[in-house]
């Protein structure tokens, strides 16, 4: 590894070189690394892999958006880098733990609502959607799953209507403002917002697609298994 993205977690690791924000970032700069392989993620960096491509760069395009193309990027990104083995492996380790923590038979499931972003109001991303159901709880606004980040906007009125119990928010590269949640107009009528089981997994832990999506799965059956309480 050369160098990174600004939203590239380095704990524990040797620092590397920040080239680039998520959507943003200057192909030239990448390109004097002299890389072998630049790695993108999700349409929002369509534009910048053109630029990379445009450069000289090799890149390799991915935009899993569930926990199966999670798994498969895992193993097509360890052969991309030499180590198909490898790469197998993480990903049959990724599934297996998600098969851990999976609860076919909980005793009710909790209706839940997921916030990924607060203006506008945007509902579960695909893989997101998919944990909480692993994990035990009914996502309420899982019929409205969609790549583009705007076709899961949801109004409020929307997430009054469908009443979820528990609020989970990851608001995307920012802390989540859990007090403005509960006091948006009207959601005082929500059940979550009544018994007070709003609560924040932290978006480095759940939006990102690659294996460290189990950290946030971890977090998410914890609330869900006793209810938030």
């Amino acid at each position: 590894m050369v160098a990174v993205s600004a939203f590239a977690d380095q704990a524990g690791l040797t620092s590397k070189p920040v080239v680039s924000g998520f959507s943003t970032g200057a192909a030239a700069k990448v390109a004097e690394f002299a890389p072998d392989l630049v790695i993108t993620f999700s349409d929002v960096q369509a534009d910048l892999a053109a630029e990379l491509i445009r450069a000289g760069c090799t890149v390799l395009a991915t935009n899993q958006r569930t926990l199966r193309g999670i798994a498969q990027t895992i193993a097509l990104i360890g052969a991309a880098i030499g180590c198909p083995d490898a790469g197998e492996k993480l990903a049959l380790d990724f599934q297996a733990e998600l098969t851990a923590l999976r609860r076919a038979e909980a005793p009710r499931r909790l209706r839940v609502y997921f916030e990924e972003w607060p203006e506008p109001m945007t509902s579960a991303i695909a893989w997101v959607s998919e944990l909480i159901e692993l994990t035990g709880g009914c996502d309420v606004f899982a019929h409205r799953l969609a790549k583009a980040a705007r076709d899961r906007a949801v109004t409020s009125e929307e997430v009054i209507a469908a009443d979820p119990e528990i609020i989970l928010a990851s608001w995307c590269g920012k802390k989540a403002r859990l007090d403005e949640i509960a006091a948006r107009p009207g959601w005082q009528k929500i059940s979550a917002v009544r018994t007070g089981r709003i609560f924040e997994i932290d978006s480095s832990l759940l939006l990102q697609p690659g294996f460290a999506v189990l950290r946030g799965a971890r977090a998410m059956a914890g609330l869900l298994k006793d209810g938030g309480n």
